[in-house]
């Protein structure tokens, strides 16, 4: 017991003793030593005391070549933190403090991989998804020749499919939620802007679905031209996709759906 008491006393004597030299080291004036001391503590990890020490030197280096280190690696502590915001906004001002840098690339790029990492679930609103890939796309327009730009395109595209799948959750809620004049504009909106999505064939059988009710729940004189529209979307399913699932499904609503349009025949 006496033992583990002497060796807490020594531990926390040890502790206020390191504590200290770093106090005197913050406000003193050797310049130098402050500039060696952070950078050890960066490459050690401790970048708190290191974020403390870099910014007690930034007016003296301001002009010197330790100043664009202390600059960049100010950015690193941040972002090593995951500290995105505050990293991004340090890698930007370097960027415009110092653009012939040898960093300057690095410093872009993680900037946008900032935004990246700050990308939420699809649930969420995607600002920082947008913000990603405007600052990515900048960073291609300023360093096209990077041998980083074929991360960042790869990048990009998983951005744009996040986008993706957030739109077709909000055209799917309405759908769900039967709202279906919301649901027939968003979908049209959607395929029209994606016309590759991999959701084609399940919106196509959703819009047979929903045209369908839509003229169920209309008035007479607007069911049989949404009837006509349901065919219409059941007739481009079966052509691009032939095999589709749906097209066996989907039989018993096209079966009502023939029947009713035969009454205005």
């Amino acid at each position: 017991m006496l033992k583990n008491r002497l060796f807490l006393l020594v531990i926390v004597c040890l502790f206020g003793c390191v504590s200290c030299k770093y106090s005197k080291l913050v406000k003193g004036t050797d310049n130098e030593a402050k500039y060696a001391a952070a950078i050890d503590y960066y490459e050690k990890g401790n970048y708190d005391r290191a974020l403390q020490l870099f910014d007690v030197m930034q007016a003296y280096y301001r002009n010197k070549p330790e100043g664009e280190t202390i600059a960049f690696l100010t950015a690193e502590c941040y972002f090593n933190k995951e500290d995105y915001y505050i990293a991004s906004s340090y890698y930007k001002r370097f960027v415009t403090r110092y653009p012939i840098s040898k960093d300057a690339e690095t410093a872009l790029y993680k900037s946008a991989l900032c935004y990246y990492r700050l990308s939420p679930r699809i649930t969420l609103d995607q600002s920082d998804t947008y913000t990603a890939i405007n600052e990515f796309q900048n960073f291609v327009n300023t360093f096209p020749n990077s041998s980083r730009v074929e991360d960042v395109n790869g990048k990009i595209d998983t951005l744009r499919t996040k986008l993706e799948d957030k739109e077709y959750l909000t055209c799917s809620l309405y759908f769900k939620m039967e709202e279906y004049q919301a649901a027939i504009t968003s979908y049209e909106t959607f395929l029209k802007d994606h016309p590759n999505t991999k959701y084609r064939e399940e919106i196509l059988n959703n819009m047979v679905i929903n045209y369908y009710r839509y003229a169920e729940n209309s008035v007479k004189s607007k069911q049989r031209e949404r009837y006509e529209l349901a065919i219409e979307k059941y007739n481009t399913l079966c052509y691009v996709f032939p095999e589709s699932q749906y097209i066996a499904q989907l039989e018993p609503v096209i079966k009502k759906t023939r029947e009713k349009l035969e009454k205005y025949k």
